[in-house]
Formats: structure tokens, sequence, C-alpha cells
């Protein structure tokens, strides 16, 4: 459970009295791990009840050991295992709980058998277009020349799938070396063509008539998706003769 709020903390640094910090000191500490954290995803994902920091009388963030833990915990989920905000929000309140529960896992386990499926569908997660602007804290102009890039593209009904928010703050960062949106668009060609062929793979499995056929397809998609993610990983790294941690 969250620590009850303490009060009486500094404003912007960290409290050494108290042993809390602030939202920048948190991003320092968590940069070693996570270089592409941004105080946009923190925010994100308190607004997403992942974490609950304690606050000033002025309304100032204040994050105790167990948030930074907490919060690394959370984005090790995100990035090693796929998973979407709503499981690790499920797997987090379970541990809070006392429950032994075991990681859930995307796609099949090495002997054959089907691991712990994610049965998220797709339009369950999503945000709303102020809801993105905020978390990636970027402005409607901006937004709108990155829709006209094809990096990021709304749902039918206005909103945003939640992974947007991911691509928004990452463009943010590489925006920070000079990498312009428009500079991105190679890329988002790339992302098309690597997701058309994970289609083709998986178009048959879709059109079966057996359900637990089609439904097998998502898995075998979220199992591919991630191989491809990986190898295209790689092939940078090869290709710029570096090694990432």
């Amino acid at each position: 459970m969250f620590r009850t709020p303490s009060g009486g903390a500094g404003h912007g640094t960290a409290a050494t009295d108290s042993g809390l910090m602030s939202i920048g000191t948190v991003l320092n500490v968590l940069r070693d791990e996570f270089p592409e954290v941004t105080i946009s995803k923190i925010r994100f994902l308190e607004s997403e009840g992942l974490i609950e920091p304690q606050r000033t009388p002025s309304g100032y963030r204040k994050f105790s050991a167990d948030d930074v833990e907490r919060l690394g915990h959370v984005l090790r989920m995100q990035r090693d295992h796929y998973l979407p905000l709503k499981v690790i929000r499920e797997h987090l309140e379970a541990m809070e709980r006392g429950e032994a529960v075991p990681l859930p896992t995307v796609g099949r386990q090495r002997d054959g058998e089907p691991a712990l499926e994610v049965s998220e569908a797709p339009m369950a997660a999503r945000i709303a277009k102020a809801e993105l602007l905020a978390a990636a804290g970027i402005g409607e102009q901006e937004l709108e020349e990155w829709e006209s890039y094809g990096l990021v593209a709304p749902l039918e009904d206005g909103a945003y799938d939640a992974e947007t928010v991911t691509v928004a703050s990452l463009v943010v960062e590489l925006g920070r070396f000079g990498i312009e949106p428009r500079h991105l668009r190679v890329m988002k060609a790339a992302a098309d063509r690597e997701a058309g062929l994970v289609d083709q793979v998986v178009a048959p499995l879709k059109r079966h008539r057996n359900p637990q056929t089609r439904a097998h397809a998502e898995a075998r998609t979220k199992e591919l998706a991630a191989l491809t993610v990986r190898l295209h990983a790689a092939l940078v790294q090869t290709a710029l003769g570096v090694r990432l941690p």
C-alpha cells in the first residue's frame, strides 16, 4: 500500500530529511536503466493509477523509494514483456493484496503450451486527445504535424491507442537530438512493412472458422511482433556498430 502523505517536503528538489524525491530526481534515477523515460511518461503512469506519489501543500509531487521501485517494475513489464497498462495494474494490485501471482506473458511458452494470454480488446486501451497532449507535453499543432507524417493517427471516435503515448514520447526525445518528425517517416514506412509481413503470416488463422484458431491468431501476432521488434533493434545496433544495455 502507499504511504500516507507526510507533508513539509521542499519544492522541486529531493527532500533529504524525509527521503522523498522530486519528479526530476526520480527521472535521473530511472534514466540509468530506462533512458527513454520522460517526466510526461511518469505523469501519465500516475494518471493511469499505476503510481500514487505524495503531494506537498503546494501540489508538488514527492516520490518515496517504494514509488521509484514500483515505477521501475512498471517500466520493466512494458519494456520486457510488452504488457498493456491494464494488465500491469491488475498484476500490481494482486501483489499488493499479498497474492503470489506469476507475471503474465504474451505468446507461447517454449514447451509449446499456450501461455497466459492477454485478452484485452484493442479498443479498450485508449486515451483521449487531451490526455495524449498532456502525457506527451505537446500542443495540437505538433500533433497535427505528426499525423500528417503518419506517425500517429486517431481512431474512428477521435481517441488514440494508448501506445500512441509511447510513440509521442519517443518522437519528443528524438527531437532533442535534432531529429524532426519528417525524418521519422522512413521508420514509419519500415514499421508498416514489418507489420504487413506479420499480417501475411497470421491472415490464414484470422480467417479460420474455428474460434479457437482465430483466438490463437492474436497470440501468434503478439509473438511475431515481439520477435520483429527484437530483430529490428538488433539490426539497427549492428548497422551502427553499438551494443545497448
